[in-house]
């Protein structure tokens, strides 16, 4: 089935949308972003399984709870994605190697229990999809790619919007497609994040280089729309404002998330947002 790519989708969305608009006279500049410590600094093939592996965990890290998921790793506590990347750094440290198919491909419930130990009572959510995505992974990397991601990448040629067909291909949890006003669409975010996390880390070149890196989008997740409103880019209609302050849960693939999803890609695009979009291209709001 063919689908519109994440940035013809959004487009596409945003010309219909009855819920959102984009709000281009609304000035917002952020010059620089911090440099994250739990994300690889070495330009090497650890760094491309490293990249590989988080981005397939990268998904649900808040609960109901009042108390979060925690990670402690070398003395300080991390929550949402930090979390998962000080988890996978401390499994580094610890064994067992997280990074080598071979390992988690036959990972047990009691091992993977041991890497996301966390500091506080609440575990990590959907820990069942997690070691099934791990899992699943690891025996398609060892019977199509040799065992190793860096085999896969290699295949695309260079091209970003090779590797997103790849991921979506041979590894079903990167699939992210909905279905609006008759339209198959897609927004890609985790598979879109690993190539834009492959392009941060080796700084565009060598293994990070794509010629077709434009084609990589914003990250359509609940966080980032949440900052656009927030700074009046993206404006909600009366409706979904009074959904949202009523914390009203809305639905995944319904009209309003796609909408959502699609001004935030669209807003981006469109604006100076851009820039900054692809310098800090997998850093979590």
């Amino acid at each position: 089935m063919e689908y519109l790519s994440p940035l013809s989708s959004s487009l596409y969305i945003m010309q219909n949308a009855e819920h959102i608009c984009e709000n281009s006279d609304c000035p917002f500049n952020l010059n620089c972003w911090a440099n994250q410590e739990l994300t690889p600094s070495a330009t090497d093939e650890r760094s491309i399984e490293w990249i590989f592996v988080t981005s397939l965990l990268n998904f649900s890290f808040w609960s109901n709870s009042l108390v979060n998921f925690e990670v402690l790793f070398r003395n300080k506590t991390y929550t949402g994605y930090w979390a998962l990347c000080a988890a996978i750094n401390r499994a580094l440290d610890e064994g067992p190697d997280i990074l080598n198919p071979k390992v988690y491909q036959s990972m047990t419930v009691e091992q993977l229990r041991h890497i996301f130990r966390s500091h506080t009572a609440e575990s990590i959510p959907l820990f069942d999809e997690r070691l099934n995505t791990l899992k699943d992974a690891g025996k398609t990397l060892l019977e199509h790619f040799n065992g190793s991601f860096k085999n896969a990448l290699f295949s695309c040629d260079n091209s970003a919007a090779k590797l997103l067909k790849l991921l979506c291909d041979y590894f079903p949890s990167f699939r992210d497609y909905a279905l609006y006003k008759g339209k198959q669409v897609s927004f890609l975010k985790r598979a879109q994040i690993l190539v834009g996390d492959m392009w941060l880390c080796f700084e565009g070149k060598g293994f990070g280089f794509f010629y077709d890196i434009e084609q990589i989008t914003a990250f359509a997740d609940y966080r980032v729309p949440q900052v656009l409103n927030y700074f009046g880019v993206i404006e909600y209609s009366k409706d979904l404002t009074t959904r949202i302050l009523n914390g009203e849960e809305i639905a995944n693939g319904s009209e309003l998330e796609v909408e959502i999803r699609a001004a935030t890609i669209s807003a981006v695009h469109v604006s100076d947002f851009f820039n900054l979009c692809l310098h800090c291209i997998s850093r979590r709001l």
